[in-house]
This record gives C-alpha cells, structure tokens and sequence, in this order.
C-alpha cells in the first residue's frame, strides 16, 4: 500500500518523534510505501528513516522552493511547482493518507483531503495519528461542525482517530482490503 503521510519537518521532542518512528518501522516491516512531503529533515526524516530503514519504499513529492532540502537516495523524487500541486500529487500518488503532528502546512493538508473527502472526490481512508493528544482540539472541532450540521457526511466517515500507531495502520491495512474485497465484488 502507499501511504501518504502528512507531517512536520521540523525537529520535535521525543513525545512526538517516537511514536513516528514506530509508525514508520511498521510500514516498512509491512513493505509499505512511503509517500511524503520528500524532506530530509526533523519529523520528515525521522518517518523516512524509518520506512527505509525496515524495507519499505519511499516516495516523495517536494516542492521548487524546497527542493535543496529534499531527501537523496529515495525511490522516487517528485519535485512540484507550488504548494498546491504538491498536495494534489501527495493525494494522487497514495492509496491512503495518515496526519502526523505538524503545523499549519499539516493543517492544510488535512482540510483539504478531508474537503475532497467530504464531496466525494477521493474514497481514501484518511487517519489522524492523535499522538500526546496533539489532535484533540482538532477532533472537538470535527465533532462540533458534526453535530451542528456543518459537515454532510458524518465524520465517521471521513476519518478515523488513532491514538497510537499500531491502530493507524490496522484501520488503513482494514479500510484497504474492505476496499479490495468490494472491487472484486466480495462484501
């Protein structure tokens, strides 16, 4: 599966790194692909030593003005234009997305795949990986616009909170083979 992962390439305390690591180590164990921001540096590294590290594959999607920083030796290396493009190849590229901790760019990325998911645009199943609570303000928000009739689907739907790793990629591994097995005319 190739698993595009939106998070921080910004050095974060351990709180945040391991629980990314561990995640990244599952994927590779599980001869996943990595599809990321294609930064060689903090939390970006951190998941794409980690995939690359365990036996996993590594695609990454950068953009012009951050192509210095883009990571060498991954298996493929998409530089984009803008930022815009970047979350459209990021999409495209995954079989389903997972958000780590990370700042506004993150959010971004977020909102848009939960947008494009709202309207139907894309069936991917997308989770939000809710380590040390970082999520939590965010989960209230969904839950909120949710209950007060903002949101046409309910939010279920949409996305899956995880509170660790090991049940981020369980819910995409599930959501997947679901996915599959309808394909094929099973389920």
């Amino acid at each position: 599966m190739r698993i595009c992962v939106f998070l921080s390439a910004a050095d974060l305390d351990d709180r945040y790194t391991r629980p990314a690591r561990e995640f990244a180590e599952l994927l590779g164990k599980g001869g996943h692909t990595l599809v990321w921001g294609g930064s060689d540096s903090g939390l970006m590294k951190v998941v794409a030593d980690g995939v690359q590290e365990t036996g996993g594959r590594l695609c990454g999607v950068s953009v012009t003005f951050l192509a210095a920083s883009a990571r060498p030796g991954a298996d493929e290396m998409v530089i984009a234009e803008n930022l815009a493009e970047r979350k459209r190849l990021l999409v495209e590229k995954a079989d389903a997305v997972v958000v780590m901790v990370g700042g506004t760019g993150t959010l971004d990325e977020a909102t848009e795949v939960l947008e494009l998911k709202k309207h139907g645009h894309t069936d991917k199943p997308v989770v939000l990986l809710n380590t040390a609570g970082f999520y939590d303000g965010l989960k209230a928000q969904l839950r909120r616009m949710e209950d007060e009739g903002f949101l046409p689907r309910p939010l279920a739907d949409l996305v899956f909170f995880a509170e660790e790793p090991a049940g981020a990629l369980a819910c995409l591994e599930a959501a997947t083979s679901t996915a599959a097995a309808v394909g094929q005319g099973v389920g």
